[in-house]
């Protein structure tokens, strides 16, 4: 029996209620790199920010599992995707594409599509020996069942998220640790119910 989104909610506050330092500074400078690089470089930001996306999405998602697992976190951790470079890579492009494919058919699919997708980069966190494909149809066996209850889950910080608009975006220092660690538990809580990732 998988747990309400509300119990995810306060699992993830409860991780991150001796946390919340370490998660908006990494948080912060993971939001720094991928938007700073492309007003930086403007000409070639977007295929740098394309080529690094993947392993930062792997960093973030290794950081905050570590968060919901109430290990100890580092900031450096946010760079471990790196160390899976490849893998990494090759699951972000495929998800982009297969996404972006779905959604030339209607809208819909490519949502639907997007959270299937949705544990991708926590498989990879988990296990490094799974490969890209392997990942983007592990997620979809994952999510089988699941995507309307992930969309809710995310649906539920609507409130955050205008909330965080109205402060000027500094909102978003506590709302990006916050939801993510909260996709966390929620990974967390599939697997351990569906047992498909080892």
């Amino acid at each position: 029996m998988t747990k309400l989104n509300s119990e995810l909610r306060a699992q993830a506050r409860e991780a991150l209620s001796d946390k919340w330092g370490i998660a908006i500074g990494t948080f912060l400078v993971y939001m720094i790199l991928l938007g700073g690089i492309q007003m930086a470089i403007p000409i070639f930001g977007g295929g740098v920010t394309l080529i690094i996306s993947g392993p930062m999405a792997l960093g973030i998602s290794i950081f905050t599992l570590a968060i919901a697992r109430r290990e100890n976190v580092r900031l450096e951790q946010l760079f471990d995707g790196f160390q899976n470079f490849g893998t990494a890579l090759g699951a972000y492009l495929l998800m982009v594409v297969f996404v972006f494919l779905w959604t030339l058919l209607l809208i819909i699919p490519g949502i639907i599509k997007a959270l299937a997708y949705s544990q991708i980069f926590y498989i990879l966190a988990d296990d490094k020996s799974v490969g890209a494909k392997e990942a983007l149809e592990k997620s979809e066996a994952m999510m089988k069942g699941y995507k309307w209850k992930y969309f809710l889950l995310g649906f539920s910080f609507i409130g955050w998220f205008i909330l965080s608009i109205l402060t000027l975006g500094i909102g978003f220092l506590w709302l990006g640790p916050y939801a993510q660690v909260c996709f966390a538990e929620f990974y967390e809580d599939i697997r351990d119910n569906d047992g498909i990732v080892a």
